[in-house]
């Protein structure tokens, strides 16, 4: 643990032309794809943070903990820019086989699900859909830059693992919402 702070004003104005800095020192405009691909970083990890404050199922907090975590050291590798190392890129592993375990204990999916039924539900699907959209902000920045494409790919097994959550919660809450098919 270092002594020294990691920032020690936040009113700064440097960011008032519609610029703002990456770590390796450069600056970017505000809409450059790498910096909106760390927003989009950024309200995945809010929404995570959410979903765990309305979480009443406390086995999962360690997991979402752990994917806050990976999603700030991804965020730090996106910033990074120049520097960046792919070392610092989290393992898909772990997370691989928290998906592989979890979705073993669900039932066939027959029907399309919803988002719904409980506060506890509809974040965790908030959060999934937060994770799409952050991948495809990745997929563009990927088209400039190469080296973002295991951020890409993590965040498309992060929206899995938080789809198989919702089916885990709502199977063990009873509150799944179906699609139910028009009457032709």
């Amino acid at each position: 643990m270092t002594d020294h702070n990691r920032l020690s004003r936040i009113v700064t104005r440097t960011g008032d032309t519609g610029l703002t800095g990456m770590a390796d020192g450069s600056r970017l405009a505000k809409t450059d794809v790498r910096v909106i691909a760390l927003g989009a970083l950024d309200e995945l990890n809010a929404n995570l943070g959410m979903l765990r404050a309305v979480l009443t199922e406390s086995s999962f907090d360690g997991f979402l903990s752990d994917q806050q975590h990976a999603l700030f050291d991804l965020g730090g590798f996106l910033a990074m820019a120049s520097l960046a190392q792919v070392a610092q890129i989290p393992s898909l592993e772990p997370l691989e086989a928290w998906i592989e375990h979890h979705n073993a204990h669900l039932p066939p999916l027959k029907e399309f699900i919803l988002p719904g039924g409980s506060v506890v539900l509809a974040q965790t699907h908030i959060a999934r859909v937060t994770a799409r959209r952050a991948e495809c902000h990745l997929w563009a920045l990927v088209a400039d830059d190469a080296t973002a494409e295991p951020v890409a790919i993590y965040l498309n097994r992060l929206s899995d693992a938080l789809f198989v959550l919702a089916r885990v919660i709502g199977e063990q809450s009873g509150r799944v919402v179906y699609w139910r098919r028009s009457a032709p």
